[in-house]
C-alpha cells in the first residue's frame, strides 16, 4: 500500500477541481481521482453550446433560486458567489460578460479554454490527477483505505482527508451515475433518492400519432406556463419543445422541480399553457368572436390572433371538437389550456439531479475526515449558472472546511 497522502479528491468535476485549488494554493497535497478518461466532461458538454457560468442578478434574488435549500446554498454564495466565479475565470485568463437576460459568459462562449486553464494552474501547484480510477468504496472502518478499479486492476489508496464530488445520478456516460449511493448509505450517511431535475416529461397518455409525426421537435415560442400552488406559484413567459412523447426545454426546465414534486405526490402533474401571453382573456375573447364571415375558424385564428402550426395543433390534440364551436371554451383555452403529465423523463436524460446526501450543517463533513461537494448533495437549482456556481461553491467551502481541520491537528 502506498504511503498515505494528504487528500484526495473524488470526482473531476468543477466542484472537485475547485476544493483541489483551495487546498493546493494552501500548500496541502492532493490527488484527484476520477473515472472518466479525461477530466470536467460534463463541464465540457455543458458548454458545448455557450458556457452559462453564472447570474448576475442580486444576490438576495440569486440565493432565492435554491427553493428549500435556499439557507444553506447562501452560506456557501457568502463564501464564493457569482462575482468570485467571474474574478475566478479572469485569474484563469478568461474575461466574461453579462448577456441581455443577465446569464453570464465566457467572452468566447466556450468551455474548453477555461477548463484547461485551470487544469494549468492546478498542476503547476503540484495536484496529481488519475484518471480512470473507478472509485468502489473503502476498505477499513476508519474510512481512509480507498478502493479504486483501474484498467491495471485494484488499487488501493490511504488518505487522511477525502472529498467525495461524484455528482449526481443524470448523465451516466460522463461519470455522474450514482454508483455511490449503497456505499454511502452502508455508512450510516442518510441519501435522499435520486430524481430527475431540470427535466422533461411525458404526457399522460402520450401524444396521438398524428401530433408526435407533425410536431415532435417544434418549439412553443412565446407561450407562458402556470402551476404550482399558492403557497409555491410558478408563471414565467418562454419557450419550450415537443418531444415525440411529452415537452422539454427552457420553460419545461424552470419549472420541472414544481412539476415532479407533484407528480411525486399526486401520480401525475399539471400545467397550464398560455398561447397568448401578450394578450388579454377579454382581448382574446373579443378576437374569437369577431364575425369571420365565410372563413374557416382555422383561417379566422391564424388571421386574428396567430394561432397556427403546433399552437394550433396543440388545440385540436387536447380540445373536444364541442369547445372549437364554444368561444368562451375556445378562448379560455387559448389562455390557459391544461396539459397533464404522466411521468418524468428517465434520470439519465435529466440535465442534473435532485435528492443526494442530506446535510444539516456548513462543513460539508458527512463522515469523520470525509467532505462532500457538488451534486452530491441534497439540493438542486435551476439553468442559467446557478447550478455551476453553487457547484463551485460547494468544493470551495469544502477545501476551506479541510483546512479548518488540518490547522487544529
Amino acid at each position: 500500500m502506498n504511503s498515505p497522502i494528504d487528500v484526495a479528491v473524488i470526482g473531476a468535476g468543477p466542484a472537485g477541481l475547485m476544493a483541489a485549488q483551495v487546498l493546493s494554493r494552501a500548500g496541502v497535497a492532493v490527488q484527484v481521482f476520477d473515472a472518466m478518461p479525461s477530466v470536467g466532461r460534463k463541464f465540457l458538454l455543458a458548454g458545448k453550446g455557450g458556457l452559462n457560468l453564472t447570474h448576475a442578478e442580486p444576490m438576495d434574488v440569486f440565493t432565492t433560486r435554491y427553493g428549500k435549500r435556499s439557507p444553506e446554498i447562501a452560506r456557501w454564495l457568502a463564501d464564493f458567489g457569482a462575482d468570485s466565479v467571474r474574478e475566478w475565470a479572469k485569474d484563469l485568463g478568461v474575461d466574461t460578460f453579462v448577456g441581455s437576460s443577465g446569464h453570464v459568459f465566457p467572452t468566447d462562449m466556450k468551455a474548453a479554454p477555461l477548463l484547461r486553464s485551470w487544469l494549468q494552474r492546478l498542476r503547476r501547484a503540484g495536484v496529481q490527477f488519475h484518471m480512470r480510477h473507478r472509485w468502489t468504496g473503502w476498505e477499513d472502518e476508519n474510512l481512509t483505505h480507498l478502493s479504486f478499479d483501474t484498467p491495471n486492476g485494484k488499487h488501493t489508496v490511504t488518505a487522511r482527508f477525502v472529498v467525495l464530488a461524484l455528482g449526481g445520478g443524470s448523465w451516466a456516460r460522463l461519470g455522474s451515475d450514482g454508483a455511490w449511493v449503497p456505499w454511502l448509505q452502508a455508512r450510516g450517511v442518510d441519501v435522499a433518492p435520486l430524481l430527475p431535475a431540470n427535466c422533461g416529461f411525458d404526457v399522460q397518455g402520450g401524444w396521438s400519432e398524428h401530433f408526435s409525426s407533425r410536431f415532435a421537435g417544434q418549439p412553443f415560442k412565446s407561450v407562458a406556463i402556470t402551476c404550482g400552488d399558492a403557497q409555491n406559484p410558478f408563471h414565467r413567459k418562454g419557450e419550450f419543445v415537443a418531444t415525440a412523447t411529452g415537452v422539454e426545454g427552457s420553460l419545461i426546465y424552470a419549472a420541472s422541480s414544481l412539476l415532479r414534486d407533484e407528480m411525486v405526490a399526486n401520480g401525475s402533474a399539471c400545467f397550464y399553457l398560455d398561447l397568448l401571453p401578450h394578450l388579454s382573456p377579454e382581448r382574446v375573447l373579443a378576437e374569437v368572436q369577431h364575425p369571420r364571415g365565410s372563413r374557416s375558424l382555422s383561417s379566422h385564428l391564424k388571421s386574428r390572433l396567430k394561432i397556427d402550426g403546433i399552437k394550433a395543433g396543440i388545440l385540436h390534440e387536447l380540445l373536444p371538437k364541442t369547445a372549437f364551436n364554444d368561444p368562451v371554451a375556445l378562448a379560455s383555452a387559448l389562455k390557459a389550456l391544461p396539459i397533464t403529465l404522466g411521468a418524468t423523463r428517465p434520470l439519465d436524460e435529466a440535465i442534473s439531479s435532485a435528492g443526494g446526501v442530506r446535510w444539516n450543517n456548513h462543513n460539508l463533513e458527512i463522515l469523520p475526515h470525509v467532505f462532500c461537494a457538488g451534486e452530491m448533495l441534497d439540493w438542486e437549482a435551476p439553468t442559467g449558472g446557478y447550478l455551476l456556481t453553487s457547484c463551485l461553491a460547494s468544493g470551495y467551502c469544502a477545501g476551506y472546511r479541510i483546512l479548518d481541520k488540518i490547522s487544529t491537528l
